[in-house]
């Protein structure tokens, strides 16, 4: 039997996956879901009754493609990945606020910091699926949604790379002080997660730490059709 999604996260060594967020402020996630359960996934897009929204990139100047945001109360497996997930990165959201001198702390469970959300007005859940087709692509951009913002989330890609599509890679930026931009492309297979910074994270520098800035979108899509799923810890207002 397929391991709880749960428990699967809970089994994550948090340590290494700590070292990968502060050194380049992303780490990869081989297989967290399966083939069933990406293919499960995808198919809910069509179930529009499972969303709150839908969003056309095109119209907003995000890009080209499409997403929708999931209703409360959000499916039970979905549910549990973003508790399991909040709850391991719980502790080094923590650490980076405190490194970067933010007054700002998490608390260990993902039930009192939505409650903290909800009761400053911040209601709307936030885990999407995002749709791609030929010539599609979402424009680098950050994921802040009102004053309580989570500083991790996490993407899954559903589709496999060159059998569903083509293009499409998961791109990130970094931008030091007084440096220019790096970026890094993220190879991801399909059920592969990847986590990373929604905005600013503590980079060790000579003279203590000092605060990088990441953006994250994903390249043109060359072919076929591409589906991924974002868990985003904060809600919106």
């Amino acid at each position: 039997m397929t391991q709880p999604i749960d428990m699967r996260v809970d089994a994550l060594d948090a340590d290494a996956l700590s070292r990968d967020l502060d050194h380049r402020g992303w780490t990869r996630v081989p297989g967290l879901l399966t083939a069933a359960e990406c293919e499960d996934t995808v198919a809910l897009y069509d179930e529009r009754a499972l969303f709150r929204s839908h969003v056309v990139m095109q119209r907003h100047g995000f890009g080209s493609g499409e997403y929708r945001y999931f209703a409360y109360p959000l499916m039970p497996r979905i549910a549990a990945l973003r508790s399991a997930g909040y709850r391991l990165l719980a502790p080094l959201a923590n650490c980076w606020h405190e490194r970067i001198g933010l007054h700002t702390r998490f608390p260990a469970e993902h039930a009192a910091f939505l409650a903290r959300c909800h009761a400053d007005g911040q209601r709307r859940p936030t885990p999407l699926l995002l749709r791609y087709g030929p010539g599609d692509y979402n424009s680098l951009h950050q994921d802040l949604y009102g004053e309580h913002v989570f500083p991790l989330q996490m993407a899954v890609l559903l589709s496999q790379p060159g059998e569903d599509f083509t293009g499409g890679e998961f791109v990130l930026t970094e931008q030091r002080p007084r440096m220019q931009s790096r970026a890094e492309v993220v190879r991801l297979e399909r059920g592969d997660a990847v986590i990373f910074a929604v905005g600013d994270r503590p980079q060790a520098g000579t003279r203590g730490d000092y605060r990088v800035k990441l953006r994250h979108g994903v390249s043109t899509l060359h072919s076929g059709r591409r589906h991924a799923m974002g868990i985003i810890f904060h809600d919106a207002p």
